[in-house]
């Protein structure tokens, strides 16, 4: 060894071979480091192979066009857009006009002698082996070499004829059909012959039929029409490819014309945020993120890959501490023969570097394999297919660099140690006494002093996250280096304990070098699951005090707002046959024009209805002022604070429920006994053929309530606009107001069909609610679903089965999560603690212990560990949480008191509070079961007889 490459090549060869004898530990620790490199450089690869290039994203969204034009709908004037042609805004606007709508010609942008090719898509209810299924229908002649790319074809053919379609797989996968079979739509029996199957390399799990140019949404709209129904609306675009592209200026130049323009050559170069005209308005801009973003995502990654580092290391270390302790007589036969500390400090440092280089080399191979082998699955689960399977060997190489720098790190503390005793003591096996060190706990103290303080002042002056976390960072910190010196403390409770307790205790202290990190690595663990767990339980108490049912508990709905209500009846009556229904109180909803229009649609023929409020019932913070503006900016704070807080017609006097249009419901008096409104003079107010209402501004100074019918849509909006009345028909009825604020659940009035019918109005079937004398259990709910699901129909269905916790498996997780680190790291600790007190086994079975000594003796040492580590975890974790949520309620009350301030509508009067809730189970299954399963475990597995042998003089 007279060169440095020499004694590393001999340090190296003397820890491989250690390594090798001594498999099971190593095994242990190569895990350890290999499986965090495994799951990174698996996402590493995923995310990069699933990362298009833009020629990737060019090839998929235009297939072979050199671009693809659409109408901005902007009634033609001339436009601003971004390089990718997704977001557009008038070229010249002011702040006080209304943005432009209407469609202009496209075609007439096309350059001469350019191929056009026509991508047109809909949506149709088409009939499958279960029922009817909403798919979207796209006609684009997929055969032609200008759409290559954009469907890739799986199997069979493209269609050729006006009769046949091709489909999705997860179309033909979720309809029961396949090739060969044949389709229609409702209201549209002419059927289609499934020719292929096809898949979007971006949206694997698209619903698509496709069709060639004309052969269905044009035929199927007429027969829509022909049923009474509005013509089902579809958006055009246009593949376009002529010889030498379309640069940014010439898409510029196109703007002109109110047409968007996404383009391969500006996709593949795209121009600088500074030539981008859209960019330079207010409010627009590329939202990509910036330096700053990146930089803060950077610095979470560092303090995440951190602290895994540090985890490891500490679970780690003890590992190759058992290693060096076992090897104690060959590290003192080197010292005997010349080795310098600096050799024994090598070798030990080898031990970690050859297992971080197998851990890093396992970890890579395994990545690749497995993501090469789980990329069907992966992109299944993505939705997407990847580019190309993108291996970046300098992402790779900086990823297994960590593994080899985590191996060097853990052995770090084990190798100085070793270096440090003398080579006769290494020879017999004596174990020095080294005192610990006095400057560390101080340090710690004054880093747990500090970083508690930084954290509570974030929480209650900065509303900075960011300091909070910080802060309980440096505290953490601050608590492990304190950890050899709290170990300490924990040893003075031993003189009130039975021997083999005491015996433990007393092992823990004394050699505090092998305990300490131990117990570090457990704090850790367990203080984020307490952090995590604290703020989920916080959370979840938040949540539960907040929480607003939308119906009467086991209460179910049922809405269908489309096509009129046609299937509302087989909804119902799916609703009564899979639920066990009590009570059952059908629905209708107030349209205006032809049945089949949706609420709130602008399809000619379609209007809407809306309850007039009487202006001295309107909340002046609300109250439209023409000319547009904010009603609100001419009282002051202190005028919007009382109005919110006192006047009445400022406060909603109904909850939060099931939405429903205009408030305003048609039905009988079963519906309010369903919702539980118990009052007789309701009941007997419909029966009079008067509208029962729970808003009290909806009734005016006679007793009535206003229902203006909207036929001119487009006025109506405009009026809007100008701070004007919609024109429309208004209908007066004599209303009757339910006393109490009862809860409505989102309904504000009801009226009887005959009502309706006195006040000149028409309506249509909506749905069901359902009373319930139990909650339906899971095959009720499945049963009911796939009814639903055979109709096609967008139906909406709430069963109110009140608050549930969505936190419980994830506490669960974290409990389980942190009993396994527990128990690992306890673990590792005993092994080393059991090649320590060999000798003290021995001469207590020469003694006469009895031998089931040496298995309590290995479970409370174990056991010991355990619980030093999760107590002071447990006391670690609760400062960040406490703090995120004393930032939390700061932020929530700056919200509120502006909300006030504002006169923003919703708003509370009650101030939040914030709850902060103790874990108390999770803390029981972590001070309890934990340390106590870690120390029946490590007896379990313990031999209770030991080979008898001479103790060595000492």
């Amino acid at each position: 060894m007279k060169t440095w490459f020499h004694s590393w090549r001999a340090a190296i060869r003397i820890a491989r071979r250690d390594a090798w004898r001594a498999k099971g530990r190593s095994a242990l620790v190569l895990a350890m480091i290999a499986l965090p490199i495994l799951g990174v450089s698996a996402f590493d690869l995923t995310f990069r192979s699933s990362e298009l290039s833009p020629a990737e994203k060019a090839d998929r969204t235009i297939g072979a066009a050199d671009a693809r034009f659409r109408d901005a709908d902007m009634a033609g004037v001339p436009i601003l857009q971004d390089p990718a042609g997704e977001m557009s805004a008038p070229a010249r606007k002011e702040d006080d006009e209304r943005w432009p709508s209407g469609s202009t010609d496209v075609s007439k942008t096309f350059p001469a002698g350019a191929t056009v090719l026509t991508d047109r898509v809909g949506s149709a209810k088409l009939t499958t082996s279960h029922g009817l299924l909403m798919t979207e229908v796209r006609e684009l002649k997929a055969s032609d070499p200008v759409a290559r790319g954009i469907m890739p074809l799986l199997e069979g053919r493209y269609p050729e004829k006006s009769d046949e379609v091709m489909a999705t797989s997860h179309f033909l996968e979720t309809s029961g059909l396949s090739i060969g079979s044949t389709l229609s739509a409702r209201n549209f029996e002419r059927p289609y012959r499934i020719v292929g199957s096809y898949e979007l390399p971006d949206s694997l799990k698209a619903d698509q039929v496709n069709a060639l140019p004309g052969a269905f949404l044009a035929p199927y709209a007429t027969a829509v029409q022909k049923a009474g129904l509005p013509a089902p609306g579809s958006s055009v675009s246009y593949l376009v490819r002529k010889s030498g592209g379309f640069t940014w200026n010439t898409v510029q130049e196109i703007n002109t014309k109110g047409v968007l323009v996404a383009s391969r050559a500006v996709l593949l170069s795209p121009p600088a945020d500074a030539d981008v005209p859209l960019y330079q308005k207010d409010g627009w801009g590329n939202y990509e993120v910036g330096p700053g973003g990146r930089a803060a995502e950077l610095a979470a990654v560092a303090t995440v890959v951190g602290l895994a580092m540090l985890e490891i290391c500490l679970l780690a270390g003890p590992a190759f501490a058992v290693g060096a302790r076992r090897s104690r007589r060959q590290l003192g036969l080197v010292g005997a023969n010349g080795g310098a500390r600096s050799h024994i400090r090598a070798i030990v440092l080898s031990g970690g570097l050859v297992i971080g280089v197998a851990a890093a080399v396992v970890g890579t191979v395994l990545a690749v394999a497995l993501t090469l082998a789980l990329q069907p699955l992966l992109e299944q689960a993505m939705g997407q297919r990847f580019g190309s399977f993108d291996v970046r060997p300098l992402e790779l190489l900086a990823i297994a660099l960590l593994a080899v720098l985590t191996g060097l790190l853990a052995a770090i503390v084990p190798a100085v140690t070793a270096s440090r005793q003398s080579v006769l003591s290494s020879l017999t096996g004596r174990r020095g006494v080294r005192r610990g060190s006095r400057v560390l706990p101080v340090i710690g103290l004054v880093a747990l002093l500090l970083g508690g303080s930084v954290a509570l002042l974030g929480s209650l002056v900065t509303e900075q996250v960011a300091v909070v976390a910080a802060g309980s960072a440096l505290a953490e910190l601050g608590v492990v280096a304190m950890t050899p010196a709290l170990v300490g403390l924990f040893g003075r409770t031993g003189r009130w304990m039975p021997l083999s307790p005491r015996l433990a205790l007393r092992d823990a202290v004394r050699n505090r070098g092998r305990t300490a990190p131990a117990v570090a690595a457990v704090l850790a663990a367990v203080a984020g699951t307490v952090a995590v767990s604290t703020y989920m339980a916080s959370r979840e108490a938040e949540n539960r005090a907040s929480y607003e049912p939308k119906l009467p508990y086991g209460v179910a709905a049922a809405f269908v707002r489309e096509e009129g209500g046609r299937d509302v009846p087989a909804v119902r009556e799916a609703v009564q046959r899979y639920l066990p229904v009590e009570l059952r109180a059908d629905v209708d909803r107030v349209t205006v024009g032809k049945p089949g229009c949706a609420p709130w649609s602008n399809d000619a023929g379609c209007g809407r209805f809306e309850v007039v409020v009487p202006p001295a019932n309107e909340c002046p913070l609300y109250v439209s002022v023409p000319g547009g503006g904010d009603p609100a900016e001419k009282f002051t704070p202190d005028q919007r604070r009382k109005m919110l807080t006192e006047d009445w017609r400022c406060k909603e006097s109904f909850h939060s429920g099931i939405y429903v249009d205009g408030g305003l419901l048609v039905g009988d008096a079963t519906l309010l006994k369903v919702l539980g409104v118990d009052d007789p003079g309701a009941e007997k107010a419909l029966a009079d053929g008067r509208i029962v209402t729970f808003d009290r501004a909806q009734i005016d100074k006679n007793g009535t309530i206003g229902l203006k019918q909207i036929t001119d849509t487009t006025a109506a909006d405009k009026a809007m606009e100008e701070g004007r009345p919609a024109p429309g028909k208004v209908s007066s009825v004599p209303a009757y107001l339910v006393p109490g604020g009862k809860n409505s659940y989102g309904l504000q009035a009801v009226m009887t069909p005959a009502a309706a019918k006195a006040a000149g109005l028409s309506t249509v079937p909506l749905g069901v609610y359902a009373a319930t004398d139990r909650l339906p259990d899971g095959e009720q709910r499945q049963k009911l679903d796939g009814e639903i699901a055979k109709l096609g129909s967008d139906v909406e269905l709430h069963v109110e089965e009140g608050f549930v916790n969505e936190y419980g498996i994830v506490l669960l997780s974290l409990a389980i999560f942190a009993g396994l680190v527990t128990i690992g790291a306890a673990g590792i600790a005993t092994g080393l603690a059991q090649a320590d007190a060999e000798a003290d086994l021995k001469t207590l079975a020469a003694v006469g212990a009895p031998p089931r000594v040496r298995r309590t003796l290995s479970g409370f040492q174990c056991g010991v560990i355990a619980a030093m580590g999760v107590v002071l975890g447990s006391a670690a974790g609760l400062l960040p949480a406490v703090g995120l949520r004393l930032t939390e309620e700061r932020d929530q009350l700056r919200y509120h008191e502006q909300s006030i301030a504002e006169g923003w509508t919703g708003t509370d009067a009650v101030p939040p509070d914030l709850p902060i809730v103790v874990p108390w189970e999770t803390l029981a299954v972590l001070l309890v079961a934990v340390p106590l399963g870690a120390a029946l475990l490590a007896a379990l597995v313990t031999r209770s007889r030991g080979a008898l042998a001479r103790r060595a003089a000492t």
